[in-house]
């Protein structure tokens, strides 16, 4: 049997497990959105300002990361995985419940820290499994299929959170649900639904660990040697990466209140068509990201597997002034552009890791890339839009802050990508460049 029938019988027998991995991110990814569609009510029940929303998603995400992302990437790499993805997705559930009865900024603030650490910190673990249910040359589709988890849930933050938002303000709220306010019933209801799916979790079977040099049971300061002699490629892959995700956070945050103020929208009348862009966009760059970095990786050239990483960002970066569209049509079709190139760059990084560096630096790795993005992407990007804002005028200038920082970033990323490449090895165990 040749090897590409191996592959694919490989990628066949792992997609039941990697379905359930990405119903999981599905959720796991809703959660971390879901208060974006609705933060505009909370808001105002909570009399909050800009600057305070901008503080709790902000370092409300940036400081659990920051501290936990690191040592949970590094169990990661050392502990069973099933388990700790089972343990974060309890994380974001309790983060839901406590976000439904929140009093007030601190209380929020709580919540979504513990939501923030399950949501982000699960796709370590998962990205780590999927790597080891398939060879290298397949792993691209394996994370194709981990991706549209992602996007499905980001997709149902918005399609979801806005159909519940408008179903639960047109009606009296169920006693049952034990809150009043429809922003809270939206995230009662689905933490009820994260819930029950953390027992199909249980099911997981977790695989044996491929690729290693140092083995497992590594001691730290070799991992770090390890790391240390490929730095020339994780550094500008990091930068590269970083930048996508301090956009894609801010976009994710911001866009609906720029819907909202800007082209006098109200969640119900956006939020099903954007759950479509956001979905179509996930889908197509979900499915063009795995396959450019499959190919990208068979090609014989050194760091091909970032080509499609190194297109995708240049096109970003016209369409990060989407928040200026002059009409609402225009702005859907650069938004989902813009998604669409994230997500598509954010899966071949994600391939890169996964294929090669080693397996006892995967998870160490991608906690690492996990605590800065919440340091920049959450504790940076939405409080960097507000500052700019600020300075431009006020809150009204929010659609022109959040591009200009698009533009900033992106263009950022697409400087770093093709640097990474020159200096990527040529296979996990290989040396480095």
């Amino acid at each position: 049997m040749t090897i590409d029938q191996d592959g694919n019988r490989s990628l066949l027998a792992a997609v039941p497990a990697l379905l359930l991995i990405a119903l999981s991110l599905v959720i796991g990814t809703m959660s971390i959105f879901l208060f974006s569609i609705v933060q505009e009510a909370a808001k105002a029940e909570l009399r909050l300002s800009d600057v305070q929303i901008g503080f709790i998603q902000g370092v409300g995400g940036a400081l659990p990361l920051m501290l936990l992302s690191v040592p949970i990437g590094r169990a990661v790499d050392k502990v069973n995985r099933k388990w700790l993805l089972v343990a974060l997705a309890a994380s974001w559930t309790i983060g839901l419940f406590l976000t439904a009865t929140a009093s007030g900024m601190t209380s929020l603030m709580i919540a979504r820290m513990f939501v923030t650490v399950g949501g982000f910190c699960s796709v370590t673990a998962a990205i780590s499994i999927a790597a080891d249910m398939c060879i290298p040359t397949r792993r691209g589709s394996a994370m194709l299929i981990l991706t549209l988890g992602k996007w499905g849930g980001n997709a149902g933050a918005f399609a979801l959170g806005g159909w519940l938002f408008g179903l639960l303000g047109s009606m009296a709220m169920p006693d049952w649900l034990g809150v009043t306010a429809p922003w809270r019933g939206v995230h009662m209801i689905v933490a009820a639904i994260s819930l029950a799916m953390i027992f199909p979790l249980l099911l997981l079977r977790e695989p044996a660990r491929r690729e290693t040099v140092a083995g497992a049971d590594a001691r730290f300061a070799v991992a770090m040697r390890e790391l240390w002699e490929r730095r020339a490629f994780i550094l500008p892959l990091f930068v590269g990466q970083l930048s996508v995700a301090m956009i894609d956070t801010a976009a994710g945050i911001w866009a609906a209140p720029v819907l909202s103020r800007g082209y006098g929208l109200q969640p119900q009348q956006f939020a099903q068509w954007m759950g479509l862009v956001v979905f179509g966009a996930g889908v197509t760059g979900s499915i063009i990201g795995g396959l450019a970095a499959d190919w990208g990786h068979r090609s014989s050239r050194r760091g091909g597997i970032l080509i499609g990483a190194v297109a995708a960002t240049a096109l970003s970066v016209p369409m990060a002034l989407f928040p200026l569209a002059p009409s609402v049509p225009t702005f859907a079709a650069m938004l989902g552009l813009f998604l669409f190139c994230g997500t598509a760059a954010g899966l071949i990084v994600s391939v890169a890791i996964a294929v090669l560096l080693p397996n006892e630096l995967r998870g160490f790795c991608i906690g690492l890339f996990v605590a800065l993005a919440g340091i920049v992407g959450f504790g940076v990007a939405p409080t960097l839009v507000t500052l700019v804002s600020g300075l431009l005028g006020g809150e009204s200038q929010l659609g022109m802050a959040l591009a200009i920082v698009g533009v900033a970033t992106t263009a950022l990323a697409a400087f770093a990508f093709p640097v990474a490449m020159r200096h990527a090895p040529r296979s996990s165990t290989s040396a480095a460049a």
